[in-house]
């Protein structure tokens, strides 16, 4: 019996351990942001790691069960990353950062927001390459990545995503499309070499 709840007790705590076998909470994700963000009008100054609930701080919607469904930070002079982390706001219906200084890449967890409806982040400093990840993203309808320092292929998966109305690129470092882009794909990039 003592061996069995030593066991019990050994799987338990290696479970803890193991990165995906406890789900971040939101407040937890959206602090993971704010931790890589520098912030210098203050803007996200009630986002607070010790409230259970961030449905209150500023810059922030919530559905009616209380799930972040909005993260809305314009033209706020932020700099810093965009972290992982964010790939698991389960019920995130718009991401909306344009006029920043955010920088690095665009993480490919982001793809996980199944229920994504609205990616903007227009004029800011982001390179590397476009995530294919994102094509899983099949509730989006738009995705702005304009004015960035995006280079690579704009992935295939894109264009599978069939409730897309538009898609910007514009302005980037060195795109080119990995498909034929259609109307709703705006920036005008070469076919990528084979």
């Amino acid at each position: 019996m003592r061996t069995t709840c030593w066991i019990l007790l050994t799987l338990t705590l290696g479970a803890s351990l193991i990165p995906g076998a406890h789900p971040l909470s939101e407040t937890e994700a959206l602090n993971a942001f704010k931790k890589n963000l520098s912030d210098p009008q203050n803007v996200l100054s009630t986002w607070n790691a010790n409230q259970a609930n961030p449905c209150s701080w500023s810059h922030i919607v919530c559905n009616q069960d209380n799930q972040v469904t909005g993260v809305f930070l314009i033209n706020s002079q932020l700099s810093g990353h965009l972290v992982p982390e964010l790939g698991s706001l389960s019920a995130l219906e718009r991401l909306i950062l344009p006029q920043n200084d955010i920088s690095g890449t665009i993480p490919s967890e982001l793809g996980n927001l199944k229920t994504l409806q609205t990616l903007i982040l227009s004029y800011n400093r982001l390179s590397g390459s476009i995530p294919p990840t994102l094509g899983d993203l099949q509730s989006l309808r738009t995705l702005g990545l304009d004015n960035n320092e995006l280079s690579g292929k704009i992935p295939s998966e894109i264009a599978t995503i069939k409730s897309l109305q538009i898609a910007s690129f514009i302005d980037n470092k060195n795109l080119c499309w990995e498909f034929s882009p259609t109307p709703i794909y705006k920036g005008s990039y070469p076919l990528c070499q084979k």
